[in-house]
């Protein structure tokens, strides 16, 4: 049995947990592989209360956050000290003595800090991997525990975990795990408008600003696809006005949805935040991309990982992000062209597969 423990403060915790999971399931066919969220699953009130907060927090008080990403540098992840985490540290040894699992995948930092104290309780435990999340700004509790592999997404991430201390024998370059699907050849397309994958972050004020000034592309023809998930009913009344205004508006709005290798393979260019998981999403489907906001500490490497690549433009207003997607739309897609060609030397669309080999390694000794 393989144990893939995660955290959901963030989309890229989960997603590269369930690739991954999803990877050893495909390796190991008949083996269990299970993906626990241990923090939802011992303290589920608080759990809920605190990724509120932090949701809070990176959308509408990004200074904040910069302040408490960086007080967290300091912090100590030590239960004699956070009585907090006690419970945890029990529920996480319940959970090894149900499933006694031969190896334990983490993609979240919290997680090496509780096993640590179990091992310094003197408790038997299976091999330790790590899968860190972001890019190059790699937080230091990612590396302040010991683990016994840390899986990063490319060189220059691996460059910067070893200058924290962590030898180099223990990293692994193996590229932020996808979907699968990002790795199954792409079905053709019939020609057709210029198409946006536009996935709102920002706050709603912005997000209507964002409409508006894609207005005139759109009327233009180009047709706009917009997935608002967990973000339905903070922008409702936008989203509202918007078509009431336009009903005709070449303007696809989805709830939630679980097609997101489709979508960012099947359109042009995508408007994006900087998470880990959307952006290493980017790379695996070679999409041109305009990324309008940058959580401040965690995601300032993953848009550096684009930027510095000319794969990606940086927005920080609306006007800003229609005239970035006009750019890469325009004399026939030259520069979303260029974009993509520069992404094919560092898209790893089956990162998941070779995170899921690189953890079998280590437990098979």
């Amino acid at each position: 049995m393989i144990l893939v423990l995660t955290a959901g403060f963030g989309d890229g915790h989960n997603s590269a947990a369930t690739a991954t999971a999803e990877a050893l399931r495909r390796l190991c066919p008949g083996e269990e592989v299970r993906v626990c969220d241990l923090v939802s699953e011992v303290l589920p009130r608080l759990a809920g209360v605190l990724k509120g907060l932090y949701q809070q927090a990176i959308t509408h008080a990004p200074a904040a956050w910069r302040l408490v990403y960086r007080l967290l540098e300091h912090s100590e992840l030590d239960p004699d000290r956070s009585p907090w985490l006690v419970p945890l540290v029990h529920g996480l040894q319940d959970r090894l003595t149900t499933d006694s699992p031969r190896l334990v995948i983490s993609t979240y930092p919290l997680h090496a800090a509780l096993l640590e104290v179990l091992r310094r309780q003197g408790r038997p435990l299976p091999p330790l991997v790590t899968v860190i999340t972001d890019s190059i700004s790699v937080h230091r509790i990612w590396t302040r525990e010991p683990s016994d592999l840390f899986c990063v997404a490319d060189e220059e991430t691996r460059a910067v975990v070893a200058a924290q201390g962590v030898p180099e024998e223990s990293i692994r370059v193996t590229g932020f795990p996808v979907s699968l699907r990002f790795a199954e050849p792409v079905a053709g397309t019939a020609p057709g408008p210029d198409r946006l994958l536009y996935l709102p972050s920002t706050p709603a004020r912005h997000v209507a600003g964002t409409l508006c000034a894609l207005t005139p592309l759109m009327r233009e023809g180009l047709h706009v696809t917009l997935p608002v998930g967990k973000h339905r009913s903070r922008l409702h009344h936008v989203l509202r006005r918007f078509i009431d205004a336009w009903p005709e508006a070449p303007l696809e709005v989805l709830g939630w949805t679980d097609r997101m290798p489709e979508l960012l393979r099947s359109h042009d260019v995508v408007v994006c935040k900087a998470g880990g998981a959307i952006l290493h999403e980017v790379l695996a489907a070679r999409i041109p991309a305009v990324i309008d906001y940058v959580v401040p500490g965690q995601e300032e490497g993953n848009a550096e990982m684009l930027l510095s690549r000319d794969s990606a433009l940086r927005s920080h207003t609306p006007a800003e992000t229609a005239a970035a997607v006009r750019r890469i739309l325009a004399d026939h897609h030259r520069l979303g062209t260029s974009m993509r060609e520069g992404m094919a030397a560092i898209s790893v669309p089956d990162a998941a597969l070779r995170t899921a080999r690189a953890a079998l390694e280590l437990a098979r000794g």
